[in-house]
């Protein structure tokens, strides 16, 4: 059956989020003289936000549905966040990752006990691995951002973060600031908080989303795109159900670089004494150069801490 995702839909999401889930914190931040706001989802239990859409996508599976398992792709926190949401509901997943993932991505996702099957990045598909894998077993594919329940589950982080603001400040978001891969967290933002703007961040060579936005259409990565810290911001191209909600609602696209990211990162450890992984800090990336505007009614997206160990020492140690 297919849907558009729906506010309304964001609003069931984050009742059943509330519902298993402390709020992640909505931390104060000054940059630039300005005091803005940082939402920790890097603070979840699979240390992504990747969990709250993993867990609205399951939890609407029929009984056939769930008996038959489900099958996502990842390069690991929605590999993490469907994996969590699978054990506690009792559904069988597989994930198919990237075999370059992080090692603890991998581990991580595997430890929740989901069958992981790895495909070579660049040169596999991992779209006709997931969907041979389906054929072959049956399954229902869990998209990491283009699937309505998804982006609704995403969205609940703005419900959550404008309730804070409210509390916190007295007022709503002003603006999300948000780290982007596919655009499933930055849809399901504009979904929740209509009158936001939305700043979708990607890095550089790898900015699907904002060229998408500007072009109409969808726009697929070079094949000779450049590398990217990024690991968790690398879908080939964003889907016509993301493009859709977001034409007309998010601002001009954003590209960071890998060493503004590590400054980003960095920059959190030392001032918020938090983890952030690459792919987590674009968002913060992009305030921190000034090439988003800020201002106190703003929402910085944090989406991940799930960090190499030995390369953020490097990072945060400023050998790379």
């Amino acid at each position: 059956m297919s849907r558009n995702p729906t506010r309304e839909g964001v609003l069931g999401a984050a009742e059943a989020v509330a519902a298993i889930l402390p709020p992640t914190p909505l931390l104060p931040a000054e940059i630039g003289g300005v005091r803005a706001w940082v939402k920790a989802e890097n603070l979840q239990p699979i240390g992504a936000f990747k969990i709250r859409g993993g867990w609205w996508r399951l939890s609407n599976l029929s009984e056939a549905e769930r008996a038959a398992g489900v099958v996502a792709v990842s390069s690991g926190n929605h590999a993490q966040g469907v994996a969590w949401a699978a054990r506690r509901l009792g559904i069988a997943a597989t994930i198919v990752m990237p075999s370059d993932a992080p090692e603890v991505k991998l581990a991580n996702t595997r430890a929740l006990g989901a069958e992981v099957v790895l495909y070579e990045r660049p040169g596999e598909d991992r779209d006709a691995v997931a969907e041979k894998l389906i054929a072959d077993r049956g399954g229902v594919l869990v998209h990491a951002f283009g699937d309505p329940w998804v982006i609704e589950g995403q969205g609940s982080a703005g419900i959550e973060a404008a309730a804070q603001m409210q509390s916190l400040a007295g007022r709503e978001p002003s603006r999300f600031i948000v780290c982007c891969g596919g655009g499933g967290l930055a849809a399901g933002l504009a979904l929740a908080c209509g009158d936001a703007a939305i700043n979708v961040v990607e890095p550089v060579g790898w900015d699907m989303v904002g060229r998408a936005l500007s072009a109409g259409e969808i726009v697929a990565a070079a094949a000779d795109a450049p590398s990217t810290i990024c690991d968790a911001l690398q879908p080939n191209a964003t889907k016509q159900i993301n493009l859709d909600v977001l034409s007309g609602r998010a601002e001009p696209g954003v590209a960071v670089t890998d060493d503004e990211v590590r400054d980003a990162q960095r920059w959190a450890f030392a001032n918020m004494r938090i983890v952030v992984e690459p792919g987590g800090a674009a968002a913060l990336a992009a305030a921190l150069s000034g090439k988003v505007p800020v201002d106190e009614g703003t929402v910085i997206m944090v989406t991940g801490g799930n960090a190499d160990p030995a390369r953020f020492a490097q990072t945060i140690g400023g050998t790379i």
